[in-house]
């Protein structure tokens, strides 16, 4: 199989590109090409069996001027390569998505069962009151585990984009009888994970804190759930979507280890492994942010056979460690 693969320089991309067992066309902005420049598309894809679109502007973003680009690279970026695509006879996609997509995660109340909360109000995250309240009584939430037929409801940009990202190739995948999958990542960590950007991923941020022996700041009060998921896992879940899916139509599926971890969890873990200072809970939030997300892994178990490998432990010990002293990687 000859494989386009998008963002291949990328964090996630460049793991994919090694776990790949087919002929890959990496395609990213290092490589001179702009998912948005169709004539450049038009080069690459003649004799394409398959894209794997990872390229995306990733992160909460910082405020509303980030608005364009989130939305010139990950929805019209998008619409560009579907249309090559199609030109071209390309009939198989597996697209980058993300958890943000869902908002807040599966909730339930002592009374009204499975409820679905609002977005957190300012007042409430002022004063300490973090975790959603029932939108009938008022009551605290309790978290469970959510699966893909959950509703939607982006609250952040770039969520809005992946989300857009998800309809356009529902679209492409109708109007051409292409297949196309969709990998909704949990919080995925590990080797070459971006650093010292506001853009990054929260492992990230608390280990460059930790290294220039500063303490993580944990916003909220720590108490945040979230399935963190090894790079690796990822790539491997990539691999597996190449062969799944329902020609006419978008399949998505949750990649996440099946077991969550508060995000002072993190924070802790990750400065026992560096031996820097202990985590420092601030407060502080974001009105993006969403409480808890849990992901349930059941469909890619069953569909793809997809199970995460690597253990948390083990993860945040070679992601805190210097690439110099790391073992080699084990193939998974």
């Amino acid at each position: 199989m000859r494989v386009l693969l998008t963002g291949s320089s990328g964090f996630i991309g460049s793991h994919v590109a090694e776990a790949l067992e087919h002929e890959v066309l990496p395609a990213d902005v290092l490589t001179g090409v702009d998912v948005r420049d169709g004539d450049a598309l038009d080069r690459l894809l003649p004799g394409v069996d398959a894209v794997v679109h990872q390229a995306a502007k990733v992160g909460l973003g910082v405020d509303v001027a980030d608005l364009p680009g989130y939305a010139s690279v990950n929805v019209h970026g998008t619409a560009v390569l579907l249309a090559a695509m199609a030109r071209h006879g390309v009939g198989r996609l597996v697209l980058a998505s993300s958890m943000v997509v869902y908002g807040e995660g599966a909730y339930a109340c002592p009374e009204h069962g499975r409820v679905r909360p609002g977005p957190r109000r300012a007042p409430d995250l002022a004063a300490g009151r973090f975790d959603p309240r029932c939108p009938v009584c008022d009551a605290v939430l309790t978290p469970a585990v959510i699966a893909e037929d959950a509703p939607l409801d982006p609250r952040n940009a770039y969520a809005t984009t992946k989300l857009a990202q998800e309809h356009l190739a529902a679209n492409w995948a109708r109007e051409t009888g292409g297949t196309a999958v969709a990998l909704r990542y949990h919080n995925v960590y590990g080797p070459r994970m971006p650093r010292d950007t506001p853009y990054a991923g929260v492992a990230s941020i608390f280990l460059s804190s930790l290294l220039a022996g500063r303490p993580p700041r944990v916003f909220e009060d720590g108490g945040q759930r979230r399935d963190f998921v090894h790079v690796r896992d990822v790539a491997r879940a990539n691999v597996l979507a190449l062969d799944a899916g329902t020609p006419g139509a978008l399949t998505p599926y949750n990649v996440a280890s099946g077991t969550p971890h508060t995000v002072g969890d993190l924070a802790a873990a990750l400065a026992a492994q560096t031996g820097g200072p202990q985590p420092v809970t601030t407060g502080q939030y974001r009105l993006g942010d969403v409480r808890h997300i849990v992901a349930s892994p059941a469909a890619a178990a069953r569909d793809l056979g997809f199970h995460a490998q690597i253990p948390f432990a083990d993860g945040i010990k070679e992601f805190a460690t210097p690439p110099d002293a790391r073992p080699p990687a084990t193939p998974s």
